[in-house]
């Protein structure tokens, strides 16, 4: 058996191709290899979220995914949320003006599991933005201003 493989993986629009050994997981690699440290690496066993990325359109806790499974997937990380200008998107602006970031430490993974809910449904509830966001924990008990700063970025978009 081979002790790495090549994948072709698109992350954040940008086509990759990555030798990655065969036991590393996406969140690894992503750290790793390509350089992209804002997801963050806390629980390891998909407890937290924090590694929440967006893998095809789905949410996937990136710690429990390995990175050869990616080979030919989308993979869209919290860095991809913005422009290329730098110019943070609707959510991530919410974030910051209904003060969800507290440590920080939680919040590119609840952004991302916010950003697959919100492309799913555009004009969620609370009920549907606890459910989207059910696998983020945040430590600091943000719970509140996430959800309005979800809320508040769905508003924007249907502007």
């Amino acid at each position: 058996m081979r002790d790495t493989l090549s994948i072709e993986v698109k992350v954040n629009g940008i086509d990759r191709s990555i030798e990655v050994p065969v036991h590393h997981t996406l969140l690894d690699v992503l750290r790793e290899e390509v350089g992209l440290t804002g997801t963050k690496e806390c629980c390891v066993v998909g407890e937290c979220g924090a590694c929440t990325v967006i893998v095809d359109g789905r949410p996937i806790n990136s710690c429990l995914m390995l990175a050869v499974e990616v080979d030919g997937a989308e993979v869209t990380t919290v860095e991809g949320l913005a422009a290329e200008d730098g110019r943070l998107n609707p959510l991530q602006e919410a974030f910051l003006d209904k003060g969800a970031p507290q440590c920080g430490f939680c919040i590119p993974g609840q952004l991302m599991s916010a950003q697959a809910l919100l492309d799913k449904k555009p004009n969620p509830t609370v009920d549907d933005v606890h459910e989207g966001l059910a696998g983020n924990l945040c430590r600091c008990a943000g719970y509140q201003q996430i959800t309005a700063a979800v809320l508040a970025a769905a508003e924007v978009e249907r502007q």
